[in-house]
């Protein structure tokens, strides 16, 4: 029997995706990474309101035409909340984790941000939690307390009744391997695949997955599609892309590619915004206004063409559980 979401998770979910019933999500939840692209010979020096500044002027421009926003507490959540920079009209999600991860490179740990949690993002009124994840499924113990994690997580989230969102994020094991380079590429597939089958079991409401092949090694499309479908039949949840800091064209041909083998839409993010920290603020808004506006929109076409509907993924009975009368006394 397939399973039905609770009136809140189906409500939240329904917040976070356009009309056609895909995600079209403008991802801006960027830390360490954003101190970095403002300031790559200092990050540290970057300032609060740097980086304040910075993301509330992309919600500007990319708020209208997204179908939801996912936001960090650190700098912009609650921020532009209470600004009235994220619109009534469009939907929120919030990250949970703490950026980047304890250990080393080849034992990766990820940590719920201290003083953070799933209870705070519900009371702010966020329609969603997201948390990235770093996983290989060979990992063993590692791999064990990881899915704990994202255990632990589903279960606050179903108490309080809210949408989750995972991105797993693949890596080596191997500290002679680089993650960017054609060994783990021949790897990537795999465990992509292998990492969706084991955690869309585990009370996740969507995967934020990444595209399973590396596109720098591998420029056959037809490969590309085919473990998408692999990865498609492996999730056992609704599937959204992740940008993962490709540029605008791979990414619009990888969201073409995903959409055509079953994903339900994408969470972009410097595909679409990347080259604004580095330029001068007084021609940030000019390019946001038209080059990523654009941009949005074009991956945003392609994905309601060609997507499916989160809602009928075949791993729902019906998308939302039957609401009865005195329905209120089991919730």
């Amino acid at each position: 029997m397939g399973k039905q979401l609770t009136v809140g998770k189906y409500r939240g979910l329904m917040r976070i995706s356009s009309d056609k019933g895909l995600l079209t999500i403008t991802a801006l939840d960027h830390r360490g990474s954003l101190k970095r692209a403002l300031n790559p010979e200092d990050p540290n020096a970057v300032s609060y309101n740097d980086v304040l500044s910075l993301k509330k002027l992309i919600v500007t421009y990319l708020g209208p035409v997204s179908s939801a926003l996912l936001l960090d507490p650190l700098y912009a959540a609650a921020q532009l909340v209470a600004s009235n920079d994220v619109r009534r009209d469009v939907g929120l999600l919030v990250s949970v984790e703490k950026s980047g991860y304890s250990g080393t490179s080849t034992h990766r740990v990820s940590q719920i941000l201290p003083g953070w949690g799933v209870e705070k993002i519900k009371r702010m009124g966020a329609d969603a939690v997201k948390m990235l994840l770093y996983y290989n499924p060979d990992a063993g113990d590692l791999a064990k307390s990881q899915e704990e994690l994202v255990l632990r997580v589903a279960e606050e989230c179903r108490k309080f009744d809210i949408p989750f969102l995972l991105e797993p994020i693949t890596y080596p094991l191997d500290p002679n391997i680089d993650p960017k380079g054609p060994d783990f590429a021949k790897m990537k597939p795999d465990l992509v695949i292998r990492s969706a089958e084991k955690l869309t079991t585990l009370g996740i409401d969507i995967l934020k997955a990444e595209f399973p092949v590396n596109s720098k090694f591998e420029e056959n499309e037809d490969v590309a599609y085919n473990y998408c479908q692999e990865l498609d039949a492996a999730s056992q949840t609704p599937w959204a892309l992740l940008s993962a800091g490709v540029d605008y064209d791979t990414f619009f041909r990888q969201v073409l590619i995903a959409s055509q083998a079953g994903a339900s839409g994408f969470l972009a993010g410097r595909a679409i915004w990347q080259e604004v920290p580095k330029m001068p603020r007084e021609e940030r808004a000019e390019f946001l206004a038209t080059t990523s506006v654009m941009r949005l929109k074009n991956i945003r076409n392609v994905a309601e063409a060609y997507g499916r509907p989160w809602y009928t993924h075949p791993s729902f009975a019906d998308p939302v559980c039957p609401v009865n009368e005195g329905w209120y006394l089991a919730c």
